[in-house]
């Protein structure tokens, strides 16, 4: 048979699909306590005033006094950001006529000596007087990742008891290979000489 030839198509199997072997799947929880060694303290000055501008003439003022306060008082500057600054008009409720404006700062401050938290508070509200307004106080802890490494190690070993007392309370599951089925298929094509 002269000039005989074939195509490249592909050799394609069928057979029971994948198997996947017998395993178990757990999960473990590690938790870690440890106390805090830093306090954020977000520290607001609201005024008021007939006009946007007073009102915030006032507020630049005491917010100024407040974040002065703040960096005396060991706050670093990376550690210190005005968060939210805001400038509304206030209305009278039965008319809703415009009455004047409210102006609110709000700035952020971390502190990494927690004992010096309550000082600091005390210091703002002489800072910025009866316009202080303290809105939130958090505690954190600075660097938690060998606490968060130590909870993760727990968590893989509960993981790893939780599946041995399963393996050990578990009859063997039977397994057995069985047939797979491969099949081929091929196509050619032959020239006949004449």
């Amino acid at each position: 048979m002269a000039g005989c030839s074939s195509g490249n198509e592909p050799v394609t199997s069928t057979g029971a699909g994948s198997t996947s072997l017998p395993g178990i799947t757990t999960r473990g929880l590690g938790t870690v306590t440890r106390t805090p060694n830093a306090v954020t303290v977000v520290i607001g000055v609201q005024t008021r005033a007939q006009s946007a501008k007073g009102a915030l003439d006032a507020n630049t003022g005491k917010a100024t006094a407040l974040i002065d306060v703040l960096k005396s008082k060991g706050v670093a500057a990376a550690d210190l950001q005005t968060s939210q600054l805001s400038v509304n008009p206030t209305s009278d409720s039965a008319t809703g006529r415009i009455t004047g404006y409210e102006v609110t700062n709000q700035v952020t401050a971390k502190l990494h000596d927690i004992g010096a938290a309550g000082g600091l508070i005390d210091a703002a509200g002489e800072a910025a007087g009866d316009a202080v307004r303290l809105q939130q106080l958090a505690f954190s802890i600075d660097d938690d990742s060998a606490s968060r490494a130590q909870a993760r190690a727990d968590a893989v070993r509960q993981a790893q008891a939780h599946a041995k007392q399963m393996a050990d309370a578990a009859a063997p599951v039977p397994i057995e290979p069985g047939a797979q089925e491969l099949a081929v298929m091929v196509e050619v094509v032959y020239a006949i000489d004449q």
